[in-house]
């Protein structure tokens, strides 16, 4: 499950402006987290959403090879979403990879939890060297032990933020391949420069959550282009703030999947993802948009269609240029976008408008702790 930090990095993380009280905070205040028990039951149990929350066949994916990866982009940026919240980010000669999730199930157990709905597009091996591996938080669909192991045997460094370097230091990262930042710290690789920006989430990898970790977003700057990813977060008005900062952007990689009700502060529907995108770029189309935190795990009572049909459908009424390539498809933003709606062919139809989701029931209004289980692993 990890490691508590302790020492230096847990004095560190007392010093830190965004934590107090024993926890971190987030942005703009506490956050409802806690849904009603009885409701979110009903949600889950019920047979037809149970049916609606997986594709009805097999989710295609595109057969990625190390030759398409060792081609340089021709433009300076390509993205490869290797589906959920990975992505491969090769930005002006460098590779980032942010959250790598490679194990089957996103849950602390192989025999339980939810369970992949398709298969990595490629071997964890065959995506070559990578420079840095940038982690947004420690929640197992972010932080996954076997990967991280897996790759503590390269000579990748790794960015993460204040507290997680306790994990990655229990499963055999050295420290000196660490680069452990709070917000608004950046840090340099080569030519990019990483910078650890706020998110309104939550951490915590066991059943009794100390929010003893930071989560957060990140910003990649290079020598000509520059990328966001936002981790999971639910809509604050920070974004605005980062991207008078550090943008415009060439792209952003969003979450837009996982949202619902019962926890409508920590996760993003596609509408609120596509605000958050227009707030980065300065409120104006610009670069382009990659969902992402959809379409691989199970984590939240909407269909699992839904985020990729809702997303689709705000961007064209935003006049915003987004991709929707299929796990494992690399594309360059500069470049032809991959367009094609493929989850339709393996999902049940979908009702429009898209519902938009308010709070129901009584919730809890405290900073720390998740949905629990059901939600978050």
């Amino acid at each position: 499950m990890g490691a508590q930090p302790r020492g230096e990095r847990a004095a560190r993380i007392r010093r830190s402006p965004h934590f107090a009280d024993g926890a971190f905070r987030n942005p703009d205040g506490p956050s409802r987290t806690t849904p009603p028990r009885r409701e979110l039951a009903r949600a889950y149990l019920d047979g037809e959403q149970r049916r609606r929350r997986r594709p009805r066949g097999t989710v295609p994916v595109h057969a990625t090879t190390v030759a398409d990866l060792a081609r340089p982009a021709p433009t300076g940026l390509r993205l490869t979403w290797l589906g959920h919240s990975s992505v491969l980010a090769e930005i002006d000669g460098r590779r980032v990879l942010f959250d790598p999730v490679w194990g089957e199930r996103c849950s602390p157990v192989p025999f339980a939890g939810p369970r992949r709905m398709h298969p990595v597009p490629l071997p964890l091996a065959a995506l070559g060297p990578v420079d840095v591996v940038v982690i947004s938080h420690d929640h197992y669909d972010h932080l996954d032990t076997p990967t991280i192991k897996a790759l503590a045997g390269t000579d990748t460094l790794f960015a993460v933020p204040l507290g997680v370097g306790a994990h990655l230091e229990h499963w055999g990262v050295p420290t000196d391949r660490l680069r452990e930042l709070d917000w608004h710290e950046d840090t340099r690789v080569g030519p990019l420069t990483l910078t650890a920006t706020p998110a309104r989430h939550f951490c915590g990898r066991g059943l009794r959550n100390p929010q003893h970790t930071l989560w957060a977003s990140w910003v990649v700057t290079g020598e000509r282009h520059r990328v966001y990813h936002s981790g999971d977060t639910g809509y604050f008005e920070g974004f605005r703030d980062i991207g008078a900062a550090h943008g415009p952007f060439d792209a952003t990689m969003i979450q837009i999947g996982a949202y619902s009700e019962f926890w409508p502060d920590i996760h993003m529907t596609p509408q609120e993802g596509l605000r958050a995108h227009l707030d980065l770029q300065g409120g104006r189309p610009h670069g382009v948009l990659l969902p992402i935190h959809w379409g691989t795990f199970d984590l939240a009572p909407h269909p699992w269609a839904e985020p990729g049909e809702w997303t689709k459908d705000a961007a064209e009424q935003a006049g915003q240029a987004a991709a929707f390539p299929r796990p494992g498809e690399p594309f360059e933003p500069a470049g032809k976008l991959p367009a094609e709606p493929w989850w339709r062919a393996v999902s049940a139809p979908l009702a429009r408008p898209w519902r938009r989701p308010g709070q129901t029931g009584a919730a809890s209004t405290t900073s720390g702790g998740g949905p629990g289980l059901a939600g978050e692993w």
